[in-house]
């Protein structure tokens, strides 16, 4: 995991030491140490799911990766577009592939969402089927969660068959 990938989580633990303290001294009865060794813990555990969900959809990317037989690099076949938040908070972006050879191709493209520090928040893999010769075709990714804050979307793999 980059550095970068490790600032989001860092954020919302050192948030929720700063709220807990703050509780604290309102006369919770638990003193402020305690209160903020608890709440420490339980960002540290919510930052580590996060991480845990980011290293899944990783693992599954490159296992939908390795599915797609005989690829040959085509990243520089793809264009992704800005992402936008659907009805469901999730980020999405166009895909655009186009296809220069002269028989019909299929891709598998891994859309890599980053925050606004470049850290590493989701990866899908979106498959694009009988993109035919000279031509274009589209498709969307779509994050596997919700995504909160400024979302870059990048091509990280493209691989053409």
């Amino acid at each position: 995991m980059t550095r970068n990938a490790v600032r989001g989580p860092v954020a919302v633990l050192l948030t929720a030491v700063v709220m807990s303290t703050a509780a604290a001294c309102s006369g919770d009865g638990g003193s402020a140490s305690e209160t903020a060794s608890r709440a420490a813990s339980a960002a540290a555990s919510a930052a580590s799911r996060g991480a845990d969900v980011v290293a899944s959809a990783t693992a599954a990317a490159g296992e939908k990766l390795k599915g797609f037989k005989d690829g040959v690099n085509a990243r520089g076949d793809v264009k992704v577009g800005s992402p936008v938040t659907d009805g469901d908070g999730r980020a999405t972006a166009k895909v655009t592939v186009t296809n220069g050879t002269d028989s019909a191709k299929s891709y598998a493209v891994q859309i890599n969402f980053r925050d606004d520090k470049g850290g590493l928040v989701d990866t899908v893999v979106v498959t694009v089927s009988g993109v035919a010769p000279k031509a274009s075709k589209d498709a969307t990714a779509r994050s596997n969660r919700k995504l909160s804050g400024e979302v870059v979307a990048e091509v990280g793999t493209a691989l053409r068959h």
